[in-house]
């Protein structure tokens, strides 16, 4: 009888599909809102036993299931602190970046703001509520609501430190979950102002404001001549390999480097790659 029974768990088991790899990708809402899905859904149709679980809640949150050992890809829009280092070397864990792509954060206001242009000194002053109403800058007068990301947000760090000299967000900031929310909040109010990246700045309802003469374009990004351009990263633990590996070089590929122009980001020069 048992031999009858490992036979035939033998023979169900030759018959049944085998079960799919499954990539576990978590961390920054800017590159897993979008641009990591497509990335998937690319490498699932090349690859069908692959399936992908992408948890797109914040840089930070990447990080750490990288230290935990909860993912196998950790999306980050900012480098990895030293504090994170430590944990994750505490662990036997040594935090991997690998810049995927490129990324311009974007100052945004509605559409019917007639404000074309800033100085890196008024972002400063908006966002740390030093100004506090459009008239101080030239604009008509109304209050100025100001929308950011939430501090699990790698974005949220990235500004304060390109935009504010590491200095505090105004009090009065409204914290957003994601890229979407703020083009969503701004769209609606005529005194909004925030930040996106690329991949949002045609989204209906919204308009870039150039800083001090440069937008987020792909040369000035490349060249951080555009003040607010950043890296943007998938963590691993040490040297990717296995299905990790193979899916960070299709992201890196010629194929995935253009699924990164149709997002909006900019692509990675091949000296960085």
């Amino acid at each position: 009888m048992k031999k009858l029974l490992t036979f035939s768990a033998l023979a169900l088991a030759a018959i049944l599909p085998a079960q799919a790899q499954k990539l576990v990708v978590k961390g920054s809402d800017t590159l897993g809102a979008k641009l990591v899905p497509m990335w998937a859904e690319e490498y699932r149709a090349k690859n069908p036993g692959i399936s992908f679980e992408i948890a797109a809640e914040g840089s930070t949150t990447g990080l750490t299931a990288i230290i935990d050992g909860t993912a196998d890809i950790g999306m980050s829009s900012r480098r990895a602190r030293a504090t994170e280092m430590s944990a994750g070397a505490a662990k036997g864990v040594s935090l991997k970046p690998t810049i995927v792509a490129f990324d311009g954060m974007a100052v945004v206001v509605h559409k019917d703001n007639p404000l074309k242009e800033l100085t890196r000194k008024q972002v400063e002053q908006i966002f740390t509520g030093d100004v506090t109403d459009w008239s101080a800058i030239g604009g008509a007068p109304g209050v100025i609501s100001v929308y950011t990301r939430n501090t699990s947000s790698g974005t949220y760090q990235d500004w304060k430190d390109l935009a504010m000299k590491k200095r505090d967000y105004a009090k009065s900031s409204q914290k957003m979950a994601g890229n979407e929310q703020i083009v969503s909040e701004v769209a609606k109010n005529p005194n909004g102002i925030g930040y996106v990246g690329l991949a949002y700045i045609k989204e209906p309802g919204i308009h870039v404001v150039a800083i001090e003469g440069k937008t987020p374009n792909t040369e000035d990004v490349h060249d951080k001549s555009y003040p607010y351009a950043r890296p943007t990263f998938f963590y691993t633990n040490g040297e990717p390999s296995g299905e990790a590996a193979k899916f960070i070089a299709f992201a890196l590929s010629p194929e995935g480097q253009a699924i990164v122009e149709k997002v909006g980001f900019v692509t990675v020069p091949s000296e960085k790659k």
